[in-house]
């Protein structure tokens, strides 16, 4: 038996059963997406294929392969034959086979041995079976490399629903944005090399760019072939990230060849698939470029076709589905891509037309594509079926023959209604202006259809907005849905604003920034919320949020995690920004929240399942928080590493220096936690162009005014927690932005006070010394400079409270302390101190004063705390809080006399450390400053030096003294032999004794007991000399001195001369950046040196202790008023539109982007000159089917003219010659597409839908040329259907017997049902009535009651569109209206409020449920007062050429909104049936109503001269 019938028997008997078609209670399975119905074993393994696993498409853990393997075969099922009937034909190799098409040895054992129950004839219905799938798994093509795909063979009963969730829950896809289905030739076809380019580059470019599955038959032929080429080509092309194109071949099970190879009932991880089509014969073969296949299963062989109605049905599936990406929720769009094809081809391309899909048809590539194109731009009423008879000819000469008549009537009955709905079809032509992409002309497609959809008020254009969101596509969102036919309202764009937010989509931000979107309006309090709730969890900034509220929750004793408030992101932001920044948001009352509220339409937009809709509402009661937008915007994104969109923002903020320093300082903080490093690099490279754009736009505000551009440096920002410029850029260390000359020339101006910059030096120190001086010219003050005369006072206050001039009085002072202090250590130093000595002690307390208050003095507020953390993350303070601590300790000692010495030896210790405090001196020098740097720099290399060094050191200072001394019990000279020895050793200190050659036992003591004395090596007991391996040592001193004095100390030079490169490339730089701190601690400094600063102090408390006046702000900050501030920021926000516009010329003029636009010209004007090559191919075309018709119009003139002569006998007795060639085009193709659609088709259309509604019924197909009874049509043979009503009490028989149809009588009153027609006399043929406006393919009365006319009567009730102050509203100069209309129950459209008329009745039934019933007589005389715009025949799909409908159409016009019947009409509705739906809606050609009462409602527009 073969494999086939073996698989079948290693499963399991008993199984569960098939997927039912609703699933459990939803509260127990809660459903994960919309339309999405669970079933029973389909959530067995959600929870553990979740998808937050779905890195790859094919996941290969053994997880997945348990689930797989579990799952599929309790889930989806195979079919198979199982009662063997002997068919008439026979296998390719001349053996006997079943009517399913299998040999008799592929069946099942029990197949062979009939039943008898089963009976003789073969029914699939009955003899094919369903069971457990034995054929799924991995697939991997032999010869072909290691790519793997997924493959499953499914009944062709399968439900769409699971196959969508193996497909994403099991197989790891993501729900597509876009379902591209491509049909067409089943076999190889040959396209022009550029237009398969084209198709191939723009389908895979579609794809890829929005995310979409690609859908085809899966077989490695035809078109198939084609689309698996592309995908192929695409992958080669670009990275793994990039190249995941999904493409899923949905196949027939029996017609695949080598699928033994894949029959695998536990699963094939990897199953081989040979593709072998030299020997495949009639099967076909998968291709190898799909990614997935489904293969569908009816239980035979070798049928074609078996697939069409799941794929069909899994389609419409997945286009039901919601898909919510990039905050966008929208049904799945669906469209449909057609190369050449056969008579398949056609149904396929009808039914999607049918269902609504738009269909893109690729002229050129053959066949049925070609077909449809040449004729797609004609009127319907010239698509005839000689013309279709003429295109089938040419484009199908090879299988011409097989067209029978009836086969033409099919072909053109189909391609008129095709072309009739022109909004889903899209030709694309090669070198069509504005289609030279594929995939522009798949999503114009999309767009059509969806801008002609029946809709209400403008939800067409919001699905348009949100599919081009999703796609990522704002090239047609500018081309296509931001044009001239719709204005956008700013506030209707806030959802989709938020949506591209979130999916970092900048482009899309920029298009609704040029749209007229404000960020003032858009930010808001619940708005930051929900984009900091939507952070990546990849995002450090993300667990630095979560980490915060984790303490939250511990400290709160709570189990519950707290929500998300900004608080919390200012928290995490100020320790990002530093601590001398202030809280960005605050922190709410329990009874307030700080909001902004604005109104936006109701979009429907969801990311993970909140609303976006709900951020817009309105709420009462909240008080308002009003802060910079464009600041919190541009956190928002630059948190989460969003370059581009950072750019956009930051180019709309207004404080825009300040913004640009602090992104510097937040990326720059969360480079320094980010593990990965490519994201750190990403970030700080992010923080230098922030830095450089601060720069830039310093530098043009510096150019055009030095003053406002240094107040710019000092201004507080209140929207960067009330800190400047200048100290962001020293937050984060931005030395290019601090070493600017203009902040360097600020610094400059700060550090000379109140004097003149170009004063000398030695003048300043002249006049400190001299200051009598002063009141001479030898000192000029700024103020003099503006001819400002000063005071004696004011010069003497002037010159000694400048920075420079403190600076150097300390100076003074501190070389003053250190020569006093040195005096005393080294000759004053007695047990009772001298007065000396206590001048010292009263200067230290000076210099401890003078830092208690640099850690005490807090002018910003920020805390004890927070200002000892500032103070202790100086270096030099730290440096001084050592030396006064080692001061006190030593000072502590000297008072006791029994530690005289050792607290001078302290003393000594703390000279050194004060000594060492005058490198911070130096910090001010150009020259001696970066070399302060590079010792600083030079001695953490050193640190890390000494790691390495003790390590040797230990090692042989260990080895030296094992081997040399036994027994070394003393720990000093253990030290001393191990550490100190070896540490010499390095500098030319080599121990005498270790060779043995200098040993002298003089200097050593043999028993270790001299303490003086190191202990004497090993010796021998006669002549005290040493037995110790000389060698050895040497060796091991040789090894020793190679690797540390050569090795070691030469890597501490390299080390050393790194780190001077480094810095001295950088002198620059460091000396201007380090400045600062000086000049900042000089500004802020009391004016007098110590001791004598101690009056300054004393002053200090009385004014704060005592006077309670607060602290006066030394920092260098400034305060502004509204008025100057506001003028200063717009001023700086003009500056950096100049800097951007610079920028961007400059932008321009790089030679790299100037290469690339000349290759993008170059590409241009090639297209371009390929569409002039493609026009005047076209214009030479016209030009001959002019001159054609001219030769064909003379012909005819010549041919009457010999008849005219012969028919005035000068005939010549010969035959007329055949003048001229009657061949000549039957049809112009012109481009029509923007003219004018025909007004309304001369014959019924709706009543010929190939599809009868409510039934299975098919129709007669019907051309157009064929509707008129006149017309002959010998093939007309249309089936007859007639429905039960079982719930009507009046109906005729719906049996066509000549005995029951005689009792009808026609164009008469039949009692109580009137058969008169509006139209006249009917014709009456074999007892039925013959429909007035021609044949519909259909016998009978179909759904309608009676035979011959059904009368109906639909009033279009109206009223004035209005405002809210009750004028009109116009569009296009034309009043508008709303008209009432319903949904009835179990209905999914909207309709007139009206219908058919029951016999006797004045009213519709429809109407009456609408109305109650004591307002029906009211009514009555409503529509007798109103206006008759229609009464006739009603083109009704329920129609038949037996009965139809016809109505009376009545206008009911209110005019007036004050109109006491319509106040009572609406009365009356609101009381109407409950399963009802009414409402008054706005009147245009998009209301989504039956196609027939558009009809009528044009005609009541017309009548009121309203807009339509």
């Amino acid at each position: 038996m073969s494999v086939r019938g073996r698989c079948a028997k290693v499963l399991p008997s008993e199984l569960n059963k098939v997927c039912p078609e609703r699933g459990d209670d939803p509260a127990t399975h809660p459903r994960k997406m919309s339309d999405f119905e669970v079933v029973p074993n389909l959530q067995q393994s959600s929870s553990s294929v979740s998808k937050s696993r779905r890195k790859a498409h094919f996941p290969t853990g053994s997880n997945e392969k348990e689930n797989l393997i579990s799952w599929i075969p309790e889930n989806i099922r195979k079919k198979e034959c199982t009662y063997f009937v002997e068919s008439s034909q026979t296998s390719d190799s001349g053996r006997i086979v079943c009517e399913c098409g299998y040999l008799r040895e592929q069946h099942l054992d029990d197949a062979a041995k009939p039943p008898i129950f089963l009976g003789k004839e073969w029914d699939p219905s009955r003899h094919i079976q369903e069971m457990p799938t034995d054929a799924f798994g991995d697939i991997r093509f032999t010869g072909l490399g290691q790519k793997t795909g997924k493959y499953v063979r499914v009944s062709s009963d399968t439900p769409p629903r699971v196959i969508y969730h193996l497909m994403t829950q099991h197989w790891g896809l993501d729900a597509p944005n876009l379902l591209i289905s491509v049909t067409g030739g089943a076999k190889n076809f040959i396209m022009k090399p550029r237009l398969k380019n084209i198709f191939r580059q723009g389908l895979v470019k579609v794809a890829q760019t929005t995310g979409a599955w690609i859908i085809t038959g899966g077989s490695h032929a035809g078109v198939m072939k084609q689309v698996g080429e592309a995908v192929r080509d695409f992958i080669l092309s670009c990275s793994h990230k990039e190249g995941e194109i999904v493409t899923i071949g949905i196949a027939t099970w029996g017609t695949v060849y080598n699928r033994e190879s894949l029959v695998c009932p536990m699963g094939g991880f990897p199953a081989e698939y040979m593709l072998d089509e030299e020997n495949q014969g009639s099967l076909s073969c998968l291709d190898s470029n799909h990614s997935h296949f489904i293969l569908v299963d009816d239980g035979t062989h070798g049928r074609y076709g078996v697939e069409i109605p799941l794929r069909t049905k899994l389609e419409k599936f997945i286009s039901e589905q919601t898909k919510v990406k990039g905050g966008v929720a929208i049904k799945i769009p669906i469209v449909c891509v057609v190369l050449e094809g056969g008579p398949g081809t056609l149904d396929t391309i009808y039914n999607a037309i049918t269902n609504g899909t738009p269909c893109v048809i690729v002229e050129g590539s053959g066949r049925v594509a070609d077909v449809i194109a040449q004729v797609a731009n004609l009127p319907v009423s010239k698509i005839t079926i000689a013309l279709i008879q003429q295109k089938l000819s040419v484009l199908f000469h090879d299988t011409y023959e097989l067209f029978t008549e009836g086969k033409l009537v099919e072909w053109t009955k189909k391609i008129q209604d095709i072309v009739r709905s022109r909004q889903l079809l899209t030709i694309f032509r090669e070198g069509k202006y504005g289609q030279q992409d594929v995939d522009v002309a798949i999503l114009q497609a999309l767009f059509k259809a969806s801008r002609n959809q029946d809709h209400f008020g403008r939800e067409n254009w919001d699905h348009q907005l949100k599919l081009a969101v999703a796609w990522n596509r704002v090239d047609i969102a500018r081309s296509e849905i931001f044009t001239d036919d719709h204005d956008w309202k700013p506030t209707d764009l806030h959802p989709v604003m938020a949506a591209a937010l979130i999916s970092n989509k900048p482009e899309f931000v920029k298009l609704f920034l040029e749209q007229g979107v404000r960020l003032k309006d858009f930010v808001t309090w619940d708005t930051l919320v929900y984009l900091y709730d939507n952070l990546a969890p990849s995002c450090l900034f993300h667990s630095k949020l979560q980490k915060v509220l984790l303490e939250e929750r511990e400290h709160t004793a709570g189990s519950k995690m707290p929500r998300l408030q900004l608080h919390h992101v200012s928290q995490v932001l100020r320790e990002l920004l530093g601590c001398s920044t202030q809280p960005l948001y605050p922190k709410p009352k329990h009874t307030e929240r700080p909001r902004l509220s604005i109104p936006v339409p109701h979009i429907k937009l969801n990311v993970q399942g909140s609303s976006l809709r709900s951020l817009y509402k309105r709420s009462a009661g909240r008080v308002t928080f009003t802060m910079d937008p464009v600041r919190d915007l541009l956190i928002w994104a630059v948190v989460q590493n969003r370059k581009e969109l950072a750019e956009i923002i930051w180019a709309q903020s207004q404080d825009c220096m300040a913004a640009a320093l602090a992104c510097s300082k937040i990326l720059k903080e969360l480079a320094k936690e980010e593990e990965d490093t490519d994201t750190t690099d990403d970030m700080l490279a992010l923080a230098e162009q922030f830095e450089h754009k601060a720069i830039g736009v310093f530098t043009d505000c510096y150019r055009k005014d030095e003053e406002r551009a240094q107040k710019l440096l000092t201004r507080v920002s209140e929207a960067w927690g009330k800190t400047t410029c200048l100290q962001l850029a020293l937050e984060a260390k931005n030395m290019n932005f601090v070493s600017h000359g203009g902040v360097q020339a600020f610094l400059t101006k700060v550090w000379w006070g109140k004097l003149c910059v170009d004063n000398g030096l030695w003048r300043v120190i002249t006049c400190m010394l001299f200051f009598p001086l002063l009141y001479t010219n030898l000192i000029t003050f700024s103020r003099e400079k503006r001819l400002q005369p000063m005071g004696c006072l004011t010069r003497l206050r002037a010159f000694f409270t400048a920075p420079v001039v403190i600076f150097l009085m300390n100076i003074l002072s501190y070389f003053t302390f250190l020569l006093l202090f040195a005096y005393v250590l080294m000759v004053d130093f007695q047990p009772t101190p001298s007065w000396r000595e206590y001048l010292i002690y009263f200067w230290l307390f000076s210099l401890v004063c003078e830092e208690t208050r640099q850690l005490l003095y807090d002018p910003d507020g920020l805390g004890l705390v927070k200002m000892a953390s500032l103070y202790f993350k100086d270096f030099w303070n730290k440096l001084d809080i050592c030396a006064i601590l080692v001061f006190i300790a030593g000072l502590t000692c000297r008072l006791i006399p029994s530690t005289l010495y050792p607290g001078r030896i302290i003393l000594s210790l703390a000279f050194i450390i004060f000594c060492l405090r005058l490198m911070h001196i130096f910090t001010v020098s150009k020259t001696l400053g970066p070399k302060i740097i590079i010792v600083k720099r030079m001695m953490k290399d050193v640190f890390f030096f000494l790691f390495l060094l003790a390590v040797w050191v230990v090692s042989f200072g260990v080895a030296k003294q094992a081997i040399l001394i036994h027994n070394e019990e003393r720990v000093e000279w253990l030290f001393r032999g191990v550490v100190y020895h070896s540490y010499l050793t390095i500098f030319g200190q080599i121990p005498s004794y270790i060779d043995g050659v200098n040993f002298n036992i003089d200097q050593c003591s043999p028993n270790g007991t001299d303490p003086y004395k190191p202990k004497c090596p090993e010796t021998n007991a006669d002549n005290k000399k040493p037995i110790f391996p000389e060698w050895l040592t040497v060796i091991l001193l040789c090894l020793y001195l190679l690797f540390t004095n050569i090795l070691l100390l030469n890597l501490l030079i390299a080390m050393f001369n790194y780190t001077f490169q480094q810095v001295q490339e950088h002198t620059d730089q460091i000396w201007k950046f380090q400045r600062h701190d000086l000049i900042e601690e000089y500004h802020g400094r009391p004016p007098a040196p110590p001791p004598l600063i101690l009056l300054n102090h004393l002053q200090l408390l009385v004014r704060r202790g005592l006077l309670r006046r607060p602290a006066t702000h030394h920092k260098l900050k400034e305060k502004l008023e509204k008025n100057e501030e506001a003028a200063l920021l717009s001023w700086e926000m003009f500056l950096k539109e100049n800097y951007l516009q610079h920028q961007q010329c400059q932008e321009k003029q790089n030679t790299e982007q100037m290469i690339r636009d000349i290759a993008q010209r170059v590409d241009v004007l090639a297209e371009l000159l390929d569409l002039d090559r493609v026009k005047r191919t076209g214009v030479v075309e016209q030009r001959l089917g002019s001159l054609e018709d001219q030769v064909h119009q003379s012909a005819q003139a010549l041919r009457w003219m010999m008849q005219a002569l012969r028919g005035n006998g000068f005939s010549s007795g010969e035959d007329l010659p055949a003048v001229g060639s009657s061949k000549a085009l039957d049809f112009k193709e012109a481009d029509v597409e923007g003219k004018a659609e025909e007004r309304g088709p001369p014959y019924h259309v709706l009543a010929r839908n190939l599809l009868y509604p409510g039934s299975y019924t098919l129709r007669f197909p019907v051309p157009d040329e064929k509707v008129p009874w006149e017309v002959d049509f010998p093939l007309y043979d249309p089936p007859a259907y007639s429905a039960d009503h079982k719930d009507m009490a009046v109906q005729d028989p719906f049996s066509l017997s000549l005995e029951s149809l005689l009792k009808i009588n026609y164009n008469t009153m039949d009692g109580l049902i009137d058969r008169q027609s509006f139209h006249g006399l009917y014709a009456v043929r074999d007892g039925l009535p013959l429909n007035p406006m021609g044949r519909t393919g259909l016998r009978g009365r179909g759904r309608l009651h009676c035979f011959g006319p059904n009368h109906a009567l639909h009033p279009v009730v109206t009223r004035w569109r209005r405002n809210l102050d009750g004028s009109i509203i116009r569009k296009s100069l034309k009043k508008m209206l709303e008209v009432l209309v319903a949904q009835y129950p179990l209905s999914d459209v909207w309709a007139l409020p009206g219908g058919s008329l029951e016999p006797g009745e004045t009213l519709p039934l429809k109407l009456k449920w609408i109305l109650r019933r004591e307002f029906w007589p009211q009514f009555q005389n409503l529509l007798k007062q109103g206006t008759e715009v229609h009464k006739g025949y009603l083109d009704d799909p329920r129609n038949t050429d037996n009965a139809w409908v016809e109505t009376v159409a009545v206008s009911v016009h209110f005019d007036n909104q004050n109109d006491v019947e319509m106040k009572r009409l609406n009365s009356f509705l609101q009381g109407c049936d409950p399963e009802l739906c009414i409402r008054w809606q706005v009147l245009d050609k998009r209301i989504p109503l039956h196609a027939n009462h558009k009809e009528l409602l044009h005609k009541v527009s017309t009548l009121l001269g309203a807009y339509y």
